[in-house]
């Protein structure tokens, strides 16, 4: 097998819910470059059917299991054979031209990568409100996230993820990316052509016994069914969504994680604890 152009490392804890939709996206997204593709699944901890998805794609997987981000970026970076890096998280999706695009970006030699536009799964006023203040946020300071791209070497120039940061590492990633790329006169830059698609959660906060909960507001009513049973047949609707959202957060944090719908319309919620 020849060595392949692309490198797409995933971090992944309990992504059973996700990571097929993640997987078929870079499938799609493939299809220019036959057997140029390789694609890396960090396990992190995974007591579900993440790895046995992940080989019916046929993605390589490694194991790190530490609770730390940057850590487990950067084992997939290492496995990696490919000349170009890309991360991209198990609950994401890449829009089908997004390979072709950081092709067309590198080929060129006027950038040494960067990252992508995000675009939400779906909408919401409070939603709404955070798209728009990353956007400015990316305008005002010249980078953007999602999905990291740039070329092996310019990543290990950087020496990859900072693995003392235990959160916002992407961030920081960035900035050193962009600091670089103006030293070697090859500016960092949000890929054109190209974007991801992420999942939102509503609502998260750490309460005074230290559980941390998930909450997803719902907008829905009741008609022609009583509340309770309109309830119950709504957590089931929602569980699998929900229980991929406290997957996500316990690889980031050991604390219990208790996941709750909310019907403001309505005065009512359940809550349950994550699996």
């Amino acid at each position: 097998m020849k060595t392949p152009r692309f490198s797409i490392v995933i971090p992944a804890r309990n992504e059973e819910q996700f990571i097929g939709g993640c997987l078929e996206s870079i499938r799609v997204a493939a299809a220019p470059f036959p057997d140029a593709v390789e694609i890396i699944v960090v396990l992190n901890r995974c007591t579900d059917r993440t790895e046995a998805i992940a080989h019916s794609y046929g993605a390589r997987t490694i194991r790190e299991d530490a609770r730390n981000l940057a850590k487990i970026r950067n084992a997939g970076a290492r496995s990696a054979t490919g000349s170009v890096l890309v991360t991209i998280d198990a609950d994401s999706r890449m829009s089908p031209g997004t390979l072709r695009a950081i092709d067309h970006a590198l080929s060129r030699g006027k950038t040494l990568g960067g990252g992508t536009g995000i675009r939400p799964d779906r909408w919401s006023a409070g939603i709404l409100a955070t798209y728009c203040a990353f956007r400015l946020y990316s305008m005002f300071t010249g980078i953007s996230g999602g999905l990291f791209w740039c070329s092996r070497q310019d990543f290990e120039a950087i020496g990859g993820f900072n693995e003392y940061l235990v959160s916002a590492e992407d961030v920081d990633f960035a900035r050193r990316l962009k600091a670089y790329g103006k030293k070697v006169q090859r500016p960092f830059s949000t890929l054109r052509g190209g974007h991801i698609i992420n999942a939102v959660i509503d609502r998260t906060f750490v309460d005074a016994e230290g559980t941390r909960w998930v909450i997803d507001f719902k907008l829905s009513m009741h008609e022609g069914q009583g509340l309770e049973l309109f309830l119950d047949r709504e957590v089931e609707r929602y569980r699998g969504q929900l229980e991929a959202y406290g997957a996500m957060l316990s690889a980031l944090d050991p604390r219990e994680v208790r996941l709750a719908l909310y019907f403001p319309r309505l005065r009512a919620w359940r809550s349950w604890r994550a699996a």
